[in-house]
């Protein structure tokens, strides 16, 4: 009998100590809350990675649209942009945009990190991850503002003006429509999903005041005023722009759904992607309609039109709607670019894809708003088309012009500073030289205006006696 018990016990104490690691695994095994938590912020994160890769889109794209002799200065604008804004938005544009809900700026979140305070709740790590999305945001729209100012902008105001605009007009613009601030309080709340006139009217806008205080490039208008082509050196590199800023767009407006619940993301990139392909046909068309030529850089800027069309709506109209608005940016792109020429010299066409698209887009939203996806997101009424009437339109309205104007109040100002001070605009010179040389002191397609003989040492073979040259004509090429 003492034997049965001993073996019974040992038994016992075989099948306790097997369990005992199963029983500590189930007790510290995550919830359903914390695996969502860890699954939103991982798509978070996938979003915030397509949207820095945009900076790589804007890069070739007005790389692509500049002249060979300025063609390297885009990638030092592009770093040198993304690591000022990155630096300003930590310090203090986070937490004026969103560390609080007051009319105009927030007042906490500032040099943030783990644990910071931020409107009364500790940051942990999914709101670092936030900050880095919203980071995103901030850089893309700084990025729109200097397409329009390619080749004749000295390179020390791109520093000063991005100081300024990560660290002021932009966490203004972003506080006021997603923080609680006064667009927030217009109405039932003005409709901008993921930044048609936050992101991109805001950077449009100041591209706007910049264009005005810079003046055109030499030799844009003849003696008659009329505007004269300056092409951009490679269109392949703007394609290939073009299509990066799409993939970007999906995280863009992907990603401000902020999580996975209900897959509602899949959605709103399908619809962003409807939208995309309404502005290519849209722009398509007209350029064909009137010129009888199908303009690359138009078709391009099509897509870019088309995309920042449905940005604002990307949560909030159907399927159906979306290639509609996507080709009426379309048209407005083209129109756009060919009136603001006659007046304002915009190498890239910013102005219209990302400001008059901008403005569609969020107008937009006040005709196509559906109820269900209103009343889904939270946030104002139905559009026109679906009954709601006037208001939401009205709402959308004012979003636009408060945007505008203090976009370009700001803007003005900055750059007027800057012209009195250390200047705005490089020597006619330098101008002729071109930015690589002037202000980088290189070039970027060195062999493209470097005789031959200077490159021999310089990455070149040296060429044997009696051959042709590898590099080709001792002659220098314009620029």
């Amino acid at each position: 009998m003492l034997h049965s018990r001993l073996g019974r016990a040992a038994v016992l104490g075989v099948l306790v100590t097997l369990l005992l690691p199963a029983t500590a695994l189930a007790q510290d095994s995550p919830t359903i809350e914390i695996v969502k938590g860890e699954l939103n912020t991982t798509w978070l994160m996938v979003a915030a990675i397509l949207v820095f890769f945009m900076q790589a889109g804007f890069a070739l794209l007005e790389i692509g649209m500049s002249r060979g002799k300025n063609a390297g200065m885009g990638v030092a604008k592009i770093l040198v942009n993304f690591s000022i804004g990155t630096l300003i938005w930590w310090a203090v544009g986070y937490g004026l945009a969103f560390g609080g809900t007051a009319t105009f700026f927030g007042d906490t979140g500032f040099f943030l990190g783990n644990g910071t305070d931020l409107a009364g709740t500790p940051v942990d790590a999914a709101g670092v991850g936030f900050f880095a999305f919203q980071l995103m945001f901030c850089c893309v729209s700084l990025a729109i503002v200097w397409g329009s100012t390619l080749e004749r902008i000295k390179f020390g105001a791109y520093i000063v003006f991005a100081a300024v605009f990560a660290g002021v007009i932009y966490p203004l613009i972003a506080h006021m429509a997603w923080s609680g601030g006064l667009l927030t309080r217009v109405g039932s709340g003005v409709q901008d999903f993921a930044g048609s006139s936050v992101v991109h009217l805001t950077g449009a806008t100041a591209a706007f005041a910049a264009v005005l205080f810079l003046g055109p490039r030499k030799g844009k208008y003849g003696p008659d005023g009329k505007p004269r082509a300056i092409p951009g050196h490679s269109m392949p590199l703007l394609g290939l722009g073009v299509l990066i800023l799409w993939l970007g767009w999906f995280g863009f407006n992907g990603g401000s759904t902020f999580n996975t619940d209900g897959n509602k993301f899949a959605e709103v990139i399908a619809i962003t992607n409807m939208g995309a392909i309404g502005g290519v046909l849209g722009a398509t068309f007209l350029i064909w309609m009137l010129t009888r030529k199908l303009d690359v850089g138009m078709i391009g800027n099509g897509a870019i039109a088309g995309l920042v069309a449905i940005t604002a709506g990307s949560g909030y109209v159907e399927m159906w709607a979306a290639p509609i608005i996507g080709f009426v940016g379309g048209l407005v792109v083209v129109a756009g670019v060919l009136a603001i020429e006659k007046k304002l010299d915009d190498p890239v066409g910013a102005l219209s894809a990302h400001g008059l698209a901008g403005i569609w887009g969020t107008l937009a939203c006040g005709l196509f708003t559906s109820d269900r996806l209103a009343e889904a997101v939270g946030v104002g009424r139905a559009g026109l088309f679906y009954g709601g009437g006037l208001e939401q339109l009205g709402v959308q309205a004012v979003a636009v012009g408060v945007t505008f104007g203090a976009v370009f109040i700001i803007s003005s100002v900055t750059f007027l500073a800057i012209k009195a001070t250390m200047g705005l605009r490089v020597s006619e010179d330098e101008e002729d030289a071109g930015l690589d040389i002037a202000e980088h002191g290189m070039y970027g397609y060195p062999e493209q205006f470097i005789p031959a003989p200077e490159l021999i040492g310089v990455g070149s073979p040296r060429p044997h006696t009696g051959t042709p040259s590898p590099i080709g004509s001792t002659t220098e090429v314009p620029a």
